[in-house]
């Protein structure tokens, strides 16, 4: 079906502009038609979908109200950016989101005019837009600056930093807290708690809402409940906290009232100094299924619309952060000083079952990466044995309390990293290339990187049998389908294994998910292939012995070459004198883009042909047994 036939008034949005011409009468029934665009379209793809739903109608207001892109709009985190996609010309490629080459996941300055900022991580659009607004007053230009926060992000700490730093410099900024109980999971802490309890008062509501139905016809009794309102209001809601901020606070305003939205939008659009407008919405509104589970479709892979089924893809064996979830639970049975940590990613990391089993020893300190781990540090002090599950690329916002709060005092804590290396579809801000590199670095740290799944399990158990911290690295995604022993024990810490002994003189030492795509390329070229299993301590006997009867020298790893395992094994071989040049193979020096896990490995020229290439031009001594030709991504 033709899109103007299936989507009349959306089929004319071509930019915000076009949005403008409309009659506010028409901005209603364009949210129905967007929300529906939203559902199927998302539906043959994936991707994220039940924040998106819950910000139609404040989309549809804001670009409405606003001057978009002279006037500035930042979103928070990205995932409820897909209307602000569709109405800001990129509706004919949304089908292409994730995809190589397709549209970014989140906003990006480089894709549009109208992202103003790029955004994955949580929290930063306050901080965003403050300094847009100062700069603004620096430069003397008349635009307006809008944040919109939601998805649990107030719960992090930079967004009150951001509210407290504005709040004596009182710039003309608006900050919009979309306010819908969810961030991936249900949010957590008092502040989500305090919003719930007084939004589901009954005198509250009845206050409202009553007085809007009847005493708007008599206009001194109006006047009489409206300054009732305000009064309970000042003494309940959270608008308090706000305004000691040094903030207006307006609301709280249905989310899904696209006129009052507009009247509110209208009113503050010129008001002077920091406003805040607290907004209700649904997350999933609109998509029954989504409303019920907004968790289980905060982003589903491809659906049926129609029975809101979600067609589960093939997978070859479990994925890493199940072999982590199962582990933890095992651990908890056997040891009941474990504890499990998660800065609201508890579905992502593996830790429903757990959360479930154990509630008394989970922790989701909401999104707060910094206060996860020194949360962890003072439990550790105390004798419990804390297991923080955290993101590569999050732990990254974690950095100094890692270094001063667990390390720098030998505390023992397990840092249990998912999404090490590539993660496909969300992209550069959430791709975990940096962390053996950051980690290495860090006195008293032990840092593993497992092979398959069941050494994943076997370097979570030796690394809560430490007495200092601990991480253990693993991808997102299933491994090459190791059996999983149900036993565990501990490696022996610093202590590499040799997988094959070789003839050729060609020595490749692979970190991690770097094993399984060598071992048969490591067979053709009569290699010798070393599952190296620890970045730190390194296995510096066995590289130094195998240095010595070996020609060439590789290195694998799924992380940046700069600085990161590769760079130890050189660093190692400099300090004893032994000179043998080492090339490293990984990822180079810039930020991989969207795609398939496939897609970004083959950017990083880290799937098994690129590593072939690579090879192929380091040691040209076998130029028979690989392809010819081809460059070398991802060698350095």
């Amino acid at each position: 079906m033709p899109l103007a036939d299936r989507y009349p008034l959306l089929a004319t949005i071509d930019s915000p502009a076009d949005l403008r011409r409309l009659p506010e009468s028409e901005l209603e029934p364009l949210s129905r038609e967007l929300r529906d665009f939203l559902v199927h379209t998302v539906s043959q793809m994936g991707g994220h979908f039940a924040a998106g739903l819950g910000t139609v109608e404040l989309t549809v207001a804001l670009h409405y109200v606003y001057d978009t892109p002279a006037d500035r709009l930042v979103w928070d985190v990205g995932h409820q950016a897909y209307p602000h996609k569709v109405l800001t010309g990129r509706r004919d490629r949304l089908q292409t989101i994730k995809l190589k080459d397709g549209l970014a996941p989140f906003p990006s300055r480089a894709e549009s005019e109208y992202d103003t900022f790029g955004v994955g991580h949580s929290s930063t659009s306050i901080s965003a837009a403050l300094g847009m607004a100062l700069a603004a007053a620096q430069t003397g230009q008349k635009r307006r600056v809008v944040a919109v926060i939601g998805d649990g992000a107030m719960s992090a700490g930079q967004a009150f930093e951001a509210m407290n730093h504005a709040g004596p410099l009182k710039p003309d900024l608006l900050v919009i807290l979309n306010d819908n109980k969810m961030s991936i999971s249900e949010n957590v802490g008092a502040l989500s708690l305090y919003f719930a309890r007084v939004l589901s008062g009954r005198a509250y509501t009845a206050l409202r809402e009553g007085s809007k139905k009847i005493l708007r016809r008599l206009p001194a009794m109006w006047e009489f409940a409206r300054r009732s309102e305000e009064h309970m209001k000042g003494m309940v809601l959270p608008g308090t906290l706000f305004e000691e901020l040094g903030f207006n606070y307006t609301g709280p305003v249905d989310g899904h009232d696209v006129g009052e939205l507009v009247a509110q939008l209208t009113r503050l659009r010129d008001a002077k100094g920091l406003q805040f407008l607290h907004v209700v919405t649904q997350k999933g509104k609109g998509y029954a299924p989504a409303e019920a589970d907004p968790i289980k479709w905060h982003g589903p892979g491809p659906f049926d619309p129609s029975s809101g089924t979600i067609f589960k893809e093939k997978s070859t064996g479990p994925a890493y952060s199940q072999v982590f979830g199962q582990w933890l639970c095992d651990m908890a049975e056997r040891d009941p000083r474990g504890v499990g940590i998660t800065p609201a990613m508890r579905e992502g990391s593996g830790l429903v079952e757990f959360s479930r089993r154990f509630p008394d020893r989970y922790f989701d300190v909401a999104i707060a990466e910094q206060h996860a781990v020194t949360v962890a540090a003072g439990m550790a002090c105390e004798g419990v044995r804390p297991v923080v599950a955290i993101y590569s690329t999050f732990l990254q916002r974690g950095y100094d309390q890692l270094i001063h709060d667990v390390a720098l005092q030998n505390l023992p804590v397990t840092f249990a990293i998912d999404r090490g290396g590539v993660v496909g579809g969300d992209g550069a801000t959430h791709q975990g290339a940096f962390d053996l590199s950051y980690l290495r670095c860090i006195p008293n740290l032990v840092v593993m990187a497992p092979a398959d799944e069941n050494e994943c399990r076997q370097m979570l158990y030796t690394a809560v049998t430490l007495d200092g911290p601990a991480a253990v690295r693993y991808p997102r995604g299933p491994g090459p389908g190791a059996f999983i022993e149900q036993d565990m024990h501990a490696l022996p810490v610093g202590r590499a294994e040799v997988r094959r002994d070789g003839g050729s003189g060609l020595l490749l030492l692979a970190f991690g998910t770097m094993v399984a795509p060598c071992a048969a390329l490591a067979g053709r070229l009569d290699a010798t292939l070393v599952n190296m299993r620890f970045v730190k301590p390194l296995d510096e006997e066995l590289v130094c012995r195998l240095a010595a009867t070996h020609e060439c020298i590789v290195t694998l790893e799924e992380n940046a070459i700069a600085g990161g395992a590769g760079s130890a094994v050189s660093e190692c071989l400099a300090a004893r004198g032994v000179e043998r040049e080492v090339h490293r193979i990984g990822i180079p020096d810039r930020f991989i883009e969207h795609g398939s896990r496939e897609d970004c490995l083959a950017m990083a020229g880290l799937d098994a042909p690129g590593i072939e290439r690579a090879i192929a031009r380091i040691w040209p001594a076998r130029p028979t047994v690989l392809a010819a030709a081809g460059g070398r991504p991802g060698a350095a």
